[in-house]
């Protein structure tokens, strides 16, 4: 699959990520949380929404993200769609902006939440990982060190799970601005991505 299709249904999800389920639960329930679930992400309270693919389920409604826009979305489902106001100066763009979900690129990306979920539960027991619509990444913080898989960014197209200490360290293993990252493409899967966070965890820690 090419990259700048990856790229635009990324682009895509994260829009309504942020401008449709999470600026509307802000604004009814005081967080920005969401979570991963079967084939995609949903939000944590009201307003019940999930996006499964290249698809939004809403109660006794399906809207398809192949071709639309935020704000013909929220026009469909009945709410104001728009960031979380106040909260970060960053975000996916506005609400008027076209979006293309591919369905097999939406596939494919959104079973690296599912694949970072599973991963982050299993480097902790205690981990309750929550998807950020402000960066669009699944993650979870221990003993003041980041972790988490995002679905690609500006300075990374693909998706990459990272270490990210909020204190710098030195060495190697860290490879980025923010800590240390590793394709998803390149550590397979969830067994992959846990043995890389646990060995950032233990350089973090200086074990």
């Amino acid at each position: 699959m090419d990259t700048e299709t990856v790229v635009r249904t990324r682009r895509a999800l994260h829009a309504v990520a942020e401008l449709v389920l999470a600026g509307p639960q802000y604004r009814v329930g005081g967080t920005i949380r969401l979570r991963a679930c079967a084939g995609g992400f949903a939000t944590t309270v009201e307003p019940r929404l999930r996006v499964i693919g290249a698809e939004l389920v809403a109660p006794g409604q399906v809207l398809s993200l192949e071709r639309t826009s935020c704000t013909v979305i929220g026009a469909a489902l009945g709410i104001t769609v728009g960031a979380p106001a106040g909260l970060y100066p960053d975000g996916s763009g506005g609400v008027e902006d076209a979006i293309e979900v591919d369905p097999a690129a939406a596939r494919r990306l959104l079973h690296c939440f599912a694949l970072g979920d599973a991963a982050l539960r299993g480097l902790s027991a205690d981990a309750e990982p929550v998807i950020w619509p402000e960066h669009f990444d699944i993650a979870v913080t221990l003993d003041d060190v980041n972790y988490g898989v995002s679905l690609g960014d500006v300075h990374r197209p693909e998706p990459y799970a990272y270490v990210g200490p909020h204190t710098p360290r030195q060495g190697g293993f860290w490879n980025a601005p923010f800590g240390a990252a590793r394709t998803i493409r390149e550590l397979g899967g969830v067994s992959g991505i846990v043995e890389f966070l646990d060995q950032g965890r233990g350089l973090a820690s200086g074990a």
